[in-house]
């Protein structure tokens, strides 16, 4: 089975159109989109075209605790939706899930020690658990787990302008990245009523998020 791993939108609507041009020309069998569509411009339009795709969804910790911005765009019936999300799904032998099986927020990067990963992870039937939270790919083998950080469609931390996503097929996964529109994306932030607008542009698209700086950062978050 074929399967597109879409994790941490982030309410980036053009970077979702192109992704999902993208998987229509791979041909998958399902989409699974792995928590926090929320968090960013425009979530209406994120949450309403990646509903339209009929795939299967997670709970991100963006979603279970929406900030005033979602909560003043989204409908009471779209929030709840998006509260009720499942925090796991498992396809075809596969796990995935926002961060952790049963918690949306622990951080795991690329390196992470193995115990971490193991402690965070046990208990995990699948042998192959896909997860997103920390924005930037990697795939670690510990014992007989293997962990994928599918990236983000929406906010990498990549040292590139584009966006994120992974192909898992028989259980292999296999890292995209899509171009999309980002002096369009610019224009459209800036002309939004979003609060967290001129910082997300400065930091996110006018220049990559520095992929090396932001697993640092992360590591000192998850050992504080």
């Amino acid at each position: 089975m074929k399967v597109a791993a879409l994790y941490d939108v982030h309410g980036m609507i053009r970077a979702l159109e192109a992704v999902l041009a993208d998987v229509e020309r791979e041909d998958v069998d399902g989409i699974v989109f792995g928590g926090d569509l929320l968090f960013g411009p425009f979530p209406c339009e994120a949450v309403e075209l990646a509903r339209s795709t009929e795939g299967q969804f997670v709970r991100g910790n963006c979603e279970r605790e929406p900030d005033e911005w979602d909560s003043e765009q989204l409908s009471d019936d779209d929030l709840r939706w998006l509260a009720e999300l499942p925090t796991a799904v498992s396809v075809d032998g596969v796990l995935y899930c926002h961060a952790a099986p049963a918690d949306d927020m622990p951080i795991t990067t690329a390196v992470t020690p193995d115990e971490v990963v193991a402690a965070t992870f046990a208990g995990v039937e699948e042998p192959v658990v896909v997860i997103g939270h920390t924005h930037h790919q990697f795939d670690r083998r510990v014992g007989d787990l293997r962990v994928v950080n599918a990236g983000s469609v929406g906010m990498p931390y990549e040292d590139v302008v584009a966006a994120f996503w992974t192909v898992i097929e028989d259980g292999t996964p296999s890292f995209r990245r899509t171009a999309f529109d980002v002096e369009r994306s610019v224009a459209e932030i800036r002309a939004s009523a979003w609060p967290g607008r001129d910082a997300f542009i400065a930091e996110n698209l006018l220049v990559p998020a520095p992929r090396d700086e932001a697993i640092a950062d992360l590591e000192r978050r998850r050992e504080t």
